[in-house]
């Protein structure tokens, strides 16, 4: 199979062209930080943060970034990676999923808060920041109003 073929396999599996519901061992978590080495660490809906990897099929053809929302499915005989992802999901598969009352409540508020932080997070700093002067025209003027 060459590249191209199998790249196309692995973005179809991972980017939900088929709906289907989480089965009972699979939950739904939210991407906090990369941690390297395909590593990602995730927060559950409840609040509990670990590490989740992921599959090899994944890695050089998919990237997770914070913020997003994945499905994962636990591994047994980890200790610090507690699961590996199975689906990324899109903006078409959480709307899938609210419709079917199985998105966590929790992440619905998550959205909004993320939404109104979204203003303050990049701040550049390879400039230097703007900084505006009032003039004294304003004051001259009526210095001379009153002298006329």
């Amino acid at each position: 199979m060459s590249k191209v073929t199998k790249r196309k396999h692995v973005m179809k599996e991972a980017l939900w062209d088929d709906y289907e519901l989480p089965k009972q061992n699979q939950s739904i978590v939210k991407v906090l930080k990369s941690k390297g080495n395909n590593l990602h660490e995730v927060a559950t809906p409840k609040g509990e943060e670990f590490l989740v990897s992921m599959p090899t099929k994944f890695r050089k053809n998919i990237w997770v970034k914070r913020g997003d929302y994945i499905l994962v499915e636990p591994i047994l005989e980890g200790d610090k990676v507690k699961a590996e992802i199975v689906k990324i999901m899109n903006k078409d598969s959480i709307k899938y999923y609210k419709e079917n009352n199985v998105w966590p409540k929790e992440f619905d508020d998550c959205k909004k808060e993320d939404i109104t932080k979204e203003d303050d997070l990049f701040v550049n700093s390879n400039r230097a920041p703007m900084i505006v002067y009032e003039s004294d025209n304003d004051s001259s003027e009526n210095s001379s109003d009153s002298d006329s």
